[in-house]
């Protein structure tokens, strides 16, 4: 039978997951305005799929700034859908919930910077206004 690791091993193990997320490329976040779906499963005797509507303020290959019309219990981990610039279930990991309805995402992979432009074409941010979706790539 193995021990359980003691608490001071514990934190020097998250310390250390920390570290490796902090030293990962970082890139930088762009103004946006798009509509969006967060999906997540609720326990409740049967697991069910929920979502919730929300809108992504910032965005970047390897994160986003949601912002939430409703509040409700946000899990650690859900999925980020997209639909109107179809890009499917993104999943996130929640960082930080704001106290002004905001949340700070982690994608667990990199979004594609074809996806990225898909996303961007289909924003409403005047930013992002003249860009147009290249059909040929």
């Amino acid at each position: 039978m193995s021990t359980p690791p003691s608490p001071q091993r514990s934190i020097y193990l998250n310390k250390e997951e920390s570290f490796m997320y902090d030293r990962e490329k970082t890139f930088p976040m762009e103004d946006t305005c798009n509509e969006a779906r967060i999906e997540f499963t609720e326990n409740g005797g049967i697991v069910n799929l929920a979502s919730r509507r929300c809108q992504i303020i910032r965005l970047s290959r390897s994160g986003a700034l949601l912002k939430i019309s409703t509040r409700f219990k946000l899990p650690k981990n859900f999925y980020l859908d997209i639909v109107s610039a179809r890009v499917p279930m993104i999943g996130c990991l929640a960082l930080r919930v704001h106290a002004n309805d905001t949340v700070e995402a982690r994608f667990l992979r990199l979004i594609a910077e074809k996806d990225m432009n898909r996303i961007f074409v289909y924003s409403t941010h005047p930013n992002h206004r003249d860009r147009t979706l290249d059909i040929y790539s």
